[in-house]
């Protein structure tokens, strides 16, 4: 028993250190305008187009969800340029884990009503 008192408080001081590790990490993590350039740069890295604006955005329990607009091929007139839309997944951190695009439409046109 005279070890008792010992283990408890090793334990107590574990669980603060943990606790803090933890708060700094997330302290650590970029913000959402951080992840946004972030996420817009990777993308046209990786894919050589333009992104153009970001439709979408949202924290997951995986890291970040992102809805990006790209240019992914110019004409003229501006109206006839084609434009996708990318879903792209980051970490926590803002690293790039994948993407895929979920539509391709001209510029000047838009989605038919749903009512």
């Amino acid at each position: 028993m005279a070890n008792t008192p010992r283990k408890t408080t090793d334990q107590k001081q574990q669980n603060q250190e943990n606790e803090q590790n933890e708060q700094n990490e997330q302290n650590e993590l970029p913000g959402p305008m951080a992840v946004l350039r972030a996420a817009q740069t990777q993308l046209a890295e990786l894919t050589g187009m333009t992104a153009e604006s970001v439709s979408s955005f949202e924290r997951t329990e995986e890291g970040w969800l992102l809805e990006i607009e790209v240019l992914e091929l110019a004409r003229v007139p501006d109206t006839m340029s084609l434009l996708a839309s990318y879903e792209v997944r980051l970490d926590p951190q803002g690293e790039l884990t994948g993407y895929r695009r979920v539509r391709r439409y001209e510029r000047g046109r838009s989605d038919p009503h749903k009512k």
